[in-house]
């Protein structure tokens, strides 16, 4: 299979998902959770502590909103959900204490966001600040293979994948918090730096061995770039399978508080070593004809 001389068919594939998903995310939105609008903070003691997915799998007939529960020291649990009527707050009590045995409840009010507006401008900043240290380090990095592709543009392109990957799983939860209710919160905030570092190693790997053949192989660039592809590209994907098959584990078997994660990181990296094989590299190759015929057209005038 020649990736790089048929690179305009994942070129298309590519703008048909991140189009597609850029669509999804302005006509749909985000539908966000109580970690971004409020909610309520419920904490609960119990004599015999159940575990977090014991919790929530016997709340399920109570149809909560975006309930996590987390365990706190040896006795207690925090539970985390949309505002609700008393009845239902009464039922949840009386559901924990006739499934569970004695409970007393410590703690019961509203709460405001945990993801404020102050929060995402610094975690905003903070990527900016990452992504621009990212393109300096790899430029430096490159430096020695600055011919025929400056080493700078190797920067650009990992960071050209990494949005590429997280486009691809936010238009995925766009789609489905319109249709079947998904709402992101904290965890699909970590699901989806989770992806954007994982998609960053997996590229620089795959051009880091351009990098290598480069210096000590001869051919043409688009020669070079289609071996060292091929070099890694079952390594990309033996790595890349291990770890979507344990998500999968976790998406089948796990508790419902972390399927969503689960199933952000499946897409993501799936998505991730798609991107790292079938378009970071062959954007080199583009790239680099781009600038030989611009370099060409100048120097005929």
């Amino acid at each position: 299979m020649k990736i790089i001389k048929n690179r305009w068919i994942w070129y298309l594939l590519s703008g048909v998902l991140v189009g597609g998903s850029i669509v999804l995310l302005s006509v749909f939105g985000l539908k966000q959770g109580i970690d971004f609008t409020g909610g309520t903070l419920m904490s609960v003691r119990f004599e015999k502590r159940p575990t977090a997915v014991e919790a929530e799998k016997a709340l399920s007939a109570l149809n909560l909103s975006a309930v996590t529960i987390q365990p706190a020291g040896d006795t207690d649990l925090i539970l985390r959900f949309k505002s609700v009527e008393e009845d239902t707050h009464q039922k949840i009590n009386q559901t924990l204490e006739s499934t569970f045995g004695k409970t007393t409840e410590l703690q019961y009010n509203a709460i405001g966001p945990a993801v404020g507006v102050e929060l995402r401008q610094k975690a905003v900043s903070s990527l900016v600040v990452i992504f621009l240290l990212i393109l300096g380090f790899i430029a430096w990095s490159f430096r020695k293979v600055s011919a025929p592709v400056q080493s700078w543009k190797y920067g650009v392109i990992v960071l050209v994948s990494a949005f590429h990957d997280v486009f691809v799983p936010i238009g995925l939860f766009a789609l489905l918090g319109h249709f079947m209710n998904v709402e992101i919160g904290t965890p699909f905030i970590a699901a989806i730096l989770t992806i954007m570092g994982y998609s960053i190693n997996d590229t620089i790997v795959v051009l880091d061995r351009i990098r290598e053949n480069l210096q000590k192989t001869t051919g043409t660039f688009e020669e070079i770039v289609e071996h060292s592809v091929k070099q890694t590209m079952f390594r990309s994907f033996n790595t890349s399978m291990t770890t979507v098959l344990a998500l999968l584990a976790v998406l089948f078997f796990g508790g419902d508080s972390i399927k969503d994660f689960a199933l952000a990181l499946i897409v993501g990296i799936i998505t991730g070593t798609y991107s790292s094989i079938f378009i970071a590299s062959p954007l080199l190759v583009t790239w680099n004809g781009f600038s030989r015929r611009k370099a060409t057209a100048k120097a005929g005038r």
